[in-house]
This record gives C-alpha cells, sequence and structure tokens, in this order.
C-alpha cells in the first residue's frame, strides 16, 4: 500500500478519535507515522504536533459554533503551558529515540486505563471552587507533555477540566481542544530546525484526512455513546502502546 493512502487512513482515525472525544487522536498519529510511514520517533513527534495544532484549529472552530468553548477559563488554562511546552520541545530533539518511543507507549498507555475507568463527570465540585493552584499545576503539566512526545493531552486535558474547573463534558471536550492548539504552537515554535526535516508530501494528506475526519468525528459524537466511543479507542489504544513498548526495550 502506498504512502499516499496510508497517510489517508492514518489521518481520518487520528481526525475521528479528535473530534469526537476532544483529544486522543494524537496518541495514534505518532505510532502511525513511525511505524506506518517510516518517520523517526523525533520525526514523528514534529509531524504530529503539525497534525494535531492544523486539526485541533479545526476542530475548535466546529466546537465554538455550538457554544462549546469557554474561551476565558479555557485561555488561562492553555497559558500556565505555554513555556513548559516550550521548553520541552527544545529538549525533546535531545533525548534517545527508544526513550521517546518509550515514554510515548507509557503515556497511551495511561491515555488508555483512563478511558476505561468509569465515568465520574458528575460527581465534580462548584465551578467556583476550583484551586487555580491545581488548575495553573496541571496546565503546566500538559504543556510539558505536548511539547516533549508531539501529543496535544486532550486525553488529559478533558478529565483536568472536569475534575479541577468542573465543566461539563460538551464544554470540557471544546474548550480542550482550546488548550491543544496553544500548547502545539508554543511547542511548534521552538521546533523550527527539525521541522524543515518533514515529508510535507505525506504529512498533508495526512493533515487533510484528518481535518475532515474531525468534523465527521463531531456528528459521529451525536450518534454513538460516549462511552462506546471511548471503550473502542482505549483498546485499540492499549494494543498500540504494548507494541511500541516492546519496539523500545528489544
Amino acid at each position: 500500500m502506498s504512502a499516499l493512502i496510508l497517510a489517508l487512513i492514518a489521518g481520518a482515525v487520528v481526525g475521528l478519535a479528535l473530534g469526537a472525544l476532544g483529544g486522543g487522536g494524537s496518541v495514534l498519529a505518532v505510532p502511525a507515522l513511525i511505524y506506518l510511514l517510516g518517520f523517526t520517533p523525533a520525526a514523528a513527534t514534529t509531524a504530529g504536533l503539525i497534525i494535531v495544532t492544523a486539526t485541533s484549529v479545526t476542530a475548535l472552530y466546529a466546537h465554538a459554533r455550538t457554544g462549546n468553548v469557554r474561551w476565558k477559563a479555557g485561555a488561562l488554562f492553555a497559558a500556565a503551558g505555554l513555556l513548559p511546552a516550550a521548553a520541552a520541545g527544545a529538549a525533546a530533539a535531545r533525548l534517545p529515540q527508544p526513550v521517546l518511543t518509550a515514554a510515548f507507549a507509557a503515556i497511551a498507555a495511561l491515555a488508555a486505563v483512563r478511558m476505561l475507568r468509569p465515568n465520574r463527570t458528575d460527581t465534580g465540585p462548584a465551578t467556583g471552587q476550583a484551586r487555580p493552584a491545581r488548575a495553573a499545576g496541571t496546565g503546566a503539566g500538559l504543556g510539558a507533555l505536548t511539547g516533549l512526545l508531539g501529543v496535544g493531552g486532550g486525553f488529559l486535558a478533558v478529565p483536568a477540566l472536569v475534575t479541577v474547573l468542573a465543566f461539563e463534558m460538551q464544554a470540557a471536550v471544546g474548550t480542550s481542544l482550546l488548550v491543544i492548539s496553544a500548547n502545539s504552537l508554543a511547542s511548534l515554535a521552538t521546533r523550527g530546525a527539525t521541522t524543515a526535516g518533514v515529508d510535507w508530501a505525506v504529512i498533508g494528506p495526512f493533515t487533510g484526512a484528518a481535518i475532515l475526519g474531525a468534523w465527521d468525528g463531531k456528528r459521529l459524537a451525536a450518534k454513538v455513546t460516549g462511552t462506546l466511543l471511548q471503550r473502542t479507542f482505549a483498546m485499540v489504544l492499549l494494543a498500540v502502546a504494548a507494541f511500541m513498548l516492546i519496539d523500545a526495550l528489544t
């Protein structure tokens, strides 16, 4: 199968996940770039950021049209992660590739486990009880994760926005895309040298398919229960994480 076809298929899957779940698509983008399209881990994390940024901005627009984005709170949450995202992005280029692969596998496994846990989104504190320090710490951690591994962190941003800032799920999904977009742009700003080696003939179609998939994912989320979507995605993610960990250790 040609690289173009593989890029289109992988991009569509990534976009579907991001549009439907508000996150998670990026943790499939990097493995697809490495194992299907032959990217090195360092190049894959940079390319993943490009894909995540473009797709997240598109999905953010779709959610904003339906009023599911809390702009002020989301901007404050994202601001805490901008410097960590930039610093981690600069450090990522200096890490050995097996370390990046193993770290990514661990994060993918964490994302899968969180998605398989029972949904407790209705038991959070009232919005006025959210702790600013905790919110800032969570935002900084998400920023560092984005910069280091090329993932948007939406699979962690959504539950964080629900539990820390007491957002309802739809608002958390929409606002997480604002956080992802800001962190991804901050990390990309520190990766100017590595973007020069990105194969745009592959990344262009991948990104285009992901953007289209994000719109379809938002429509899919309205028709299929969130629990079913999350569990299906989590099982796929666990398999990907196991494969990457074995690859990093052998």
